[in-house]
């Protein structure tokens, strides 16, 4: 039987009149509302990802016309795979990591292709980082398997139109090269590379086969020119490319993005002031690499070294010989120097010098464990190529700037970074360091330093392989796509 409690439900039920007609729709409603949010919160993570993937960053520098121009400053690499780096700080980044630099600038915007790779660097090497992370890899290339196929490539295919003067044109010096007296100074690496360049292999007659366009003036020469000098400048950066535009018709076809100049004095950066779409969108070769600079963009420019030119042959005494433990002389003209002499000057192991000193530089190089390289003026300085060249282990101290090579080096192997803000630990980080781990260090210096040495003619992976070897990586694919 059925007990009488669940009989009273049921006739209560079958007594029951049915729902109105106007509460299905709002039930419907309330279940498509739910199963709507639902699918959006699981789908929202997506979502901005694949936004976040095709969405073109902007950077300054094109004049919107009638087509927008879409860029692609890349790493070419293995069919367009991007080096791999090894550390920590950047195995979890994507390959696809772009920068917005100088949003606010006055020039229309440059896209970069969404669907390349592009240029992925070694942020932490910018900024500093603790130094157990700097004795420990052996290795002084990224991926040398790569670097070395690619560079092989490189010396094969590279093909650069040099945009051609006469050589009785009345600023031929400083657009031509010039080979006697052989370069010399702080500056001789643009000479050098200029001079090596025109009398190699890689440069073409023909514009239609060339990867690249070199811009050939030099900024060292025309600064020292009477009829020019460091007022002059400008206005004649200015006139001569007008020139090229108008005679020319590569650099209107990219707007310039597989051009090129090279300028290690840091006036360069002035002397673009009256043509923004050149420093937007050429590749500048540069030795102020610093982003503090608002004519540098990093992973579209290059740092090239600063190098004092050598011809002996280059000493490399061991840990045995060297009694003193790091070493710096130089002026005086930057907070951060003023703060490593404030801090230093009366040590016993560290041995910091304003000025001009009565002992031989070599000598003092050839004696320290360490050579410090401290932002002056202007983050460019000979000082890393000295302390290659003399078997030293650089310091580098200063914050915020591409070293030279960094796409291919791993500068954690063979140098020392510290952020400016533990200048007064830096003693306390050096001595952290065991000899065995210096040994490291030091032996890498060794490896590294014929990538920072200059040659009348090209020696294999010296410096002026190794600057286009970062101009093949740069090579730009374009595409137009019309905006009607």
């Amino acid at each position: 039987m059925v007990p009488w409690r669940l009989r009273r439900c049921w006739n209560h039920l079958l007594c029951r009149k049915p729902p109105p007609l106007s509460m299905v729709p709002i039930t419907l409603a309330c279940v498509t509302t739910f199963l709507v949010l639902l699918y959006i919160s699981f789908t929202t993570n997506n979502f901005v990802l694949h936004k976040n993937n095709n969405s073109s960053p902007t950077l300054p520098g094109f004049k919107q016309q009638q087509h927008e121009l879409i860029i692609s400053h890349e790493l070419i690499i293995n069919n367009n795979n991007i080096i791999p780096t090894h550390n920590e700080e950047s195995s979890s980044t994507s390959n696809n990591i772009s920068r917005t630099i100088n949003d606010d600038h006055e020039d229309g915007p440059l896209f970069f292709n969404d669907t390349t790779s592009l240029p992925l660097l070694t942020l932490p090497l910018t900024i500093g980082s603790s130094i157990d992370k700097h004795v420990h890899d052996d290795n002084v290339y990224h991926d040398k398997e790569i670097f070395l196929q690619n560079y092989e490539e490189m010396k094969k295919n590279l093909k650069i139109y040099i945009y051609p003067h006469d050589k009785n044109d009345p600023f031929a010096s400083s657009l031509l090269p010039v080979y006697t007296p052989e370069p010399g100074g702080n500056y001789a690496s643009e000479s050098y590379f200029k001079n090596v360049l025109f009398k190699s292999r890689f440069v073409t007659t023909n514009p239609s086969e060339a990867d690249l366009f070199f811009l050939p003036f030099s900024i060292a020469s025309l600064r020292h020119d009477r009829r020019v000098g460091v007022g002059g400048l400008q206005d004649f950066i200015k006139d001569y490319m007008t020139s090229v535009i108008q005679i020319y018709p590569y650099w209107n076809r990219t707007d310039g993005a597989d051009h090129f100049y090279v300028a290690c004095h840091s006036i360069g950066r002035m002397a673009m002031e009256k043509v923004g779409f050149v420093k937007s969108n050429a590749i500048q070769v540069v030795c102020s690499s610093s982003y503090f600079l608002a004519n540098y963009y990093a992973h579209k420019d290059v740092c090239f070294p600063q190098i004092w030119p050598r011809h002996d042959e280059p000493l490399d005494l061991g840990l045995s010989k060297r009694k003193r433990l790091a070493f710096f002389a130089g002026a005086v003209n930057s907070p951060i120097r003023k703060e490593v002499l404030k801090a230093w000057q009366n040590d016993t192991s560290i041995f910091v010098h304003s000025g001009r000193m009565k002992a031989p530089y070599s000598e003092q190089l050839l004696g320290s464990k360490y050579c410090l390289h401290v932002k002056g003026f202007e983050v460019n300085t000979a000082r890393i190529g000295d302390a290659l060249f003399y078997g030293c282990v650089p310091v580098i101290l200063a914050d915020y700037y591409d070293l030279p090579f960094m796409d291919i080096v791993n500068w954690k192997s063979f140098s020392v970074i510290v952020t400016s803000s533990d200048i007064s630990n830096l003693k306390k980080i050096l001595t952290n360091i065991s000899s065995k781990e210096y040994s490291k260090l030091q032996a890498n210096v060794l490896k590294v330093r014929k990538h920072f040495q200059w040659n009348k003619s090209a020696v294999d992976f010296d410096a002026f392989y190794m600057v286009l070897y970062e101009l093949w990586l740069r090579r730009s694919s374009i595409r137009l796509i019309s905006t009607i």
